[in-house]
């Protein structure tokens, strides 16, 4: 059975998510610089009132994914007190400067994740490797569970043909996980090509909040015609997937 997750940011995301038929989600903060640590409450409340698996994202910063110690110090302790708040899993990316993965890092938050008997996903990061398929053997080797990639292309049906290879070569020791520009009507073919089981996808829409900017002040992070609104999770949209792949 094919498995959709929805990317959220919010309570609210998670709503959409959970009512438009997909069961797991990402639970992010600040998906405009691309997702980082989400609040506990908003995990709790998740918890509480949906059957939903909650992969969390632990991110501390924006930009890439070479972190100093202290960052990584404190994404650990975050990773702990999500994980005992009742997140399912923790989706994190440690890579070194010269872009390949910080082994040492990656297989302490591994092995912190699995004492909670719960799922380590490695995210993109990995699409910014130089050499993924020592990537993909590293994160094995690690005990990684799961990787979420786009095939080192912008777009995952850019990177369609690496993603099939990728789960060729590495398919049956780790689960592959598609993301990004992935929708109702390119999930189907994603899954026929690549052979892979699950589709990760944002859903997207916007909703306007008219307090966004005013006079020569804003607080827009969306280019026009969008400049007014922030995203949300589509609950149609959510939807349409569900049914494109069942």
């Amino acid at each position: 059975m094919y498995q959709v997750e929805i990317c959220c940011g919010s309570y609210q995301d998670a709503q959409a998510a959970y009512h438009g038929g997909a069961r797991r989600i990402e639970l992010n903060s600040a998906l405009s610089v691309g997702g980082l640590t989400p609040s506990l409450t908003v995990l709790r409340r998740i918890k509480k009132e949906m059957d939903l698996k909650v992969i969390c994202m632990v991110r501390i910063r924006a930009g890439g994914f070479c972190f100093d110690s202290m960052d990584i110090e404190l994404m650990m302790e975050q990773a702990m007190v999500l994980l005992e708040a009742g997140a399912d899993g923790i989706a994190f990316g440690f890579l070194t400067k010269e872009g390949d993965i910080d082994y040492k890092s990656t297989k302490k938050m591994t092995d912190l994740i699995h004492a909670y008997h719960k799922e380590a996903v490695f995210h993109r990061a990995i699409d910014v490797t130089k050499d993924i398929d020592q990537a993909m053997m590293d994160l094995i080797s690690c005990g990684i569970d799961r990787v979420l990639t786009s095939g080192q292309k912008e777009k995952a049906m850019e990177g369609i043909q690496n993603i099939a290879r990728l789960q060729k070569l590495f398919g049956e020791k780790i689960e592959i996980l598609a993301g990004s520009g992935m929708n109702a009507l390119n999930a189907r073919e994603m899954l026929m090509t690549t052979g892979i089981q699950q589709i990760h996808s944002s859903c997207k829409s916007f909703k306007k909040d008219p307090t966004t900017q005013r006079g020569n002040v804003s607080y827009a992070y969306l280019s026009a015609p969008h400049e007014m609104d922030y995203d949300i999770v589509d609950e149609d949209l959510v939807k349409k997937l569900v049914e494109a792949v069942s």
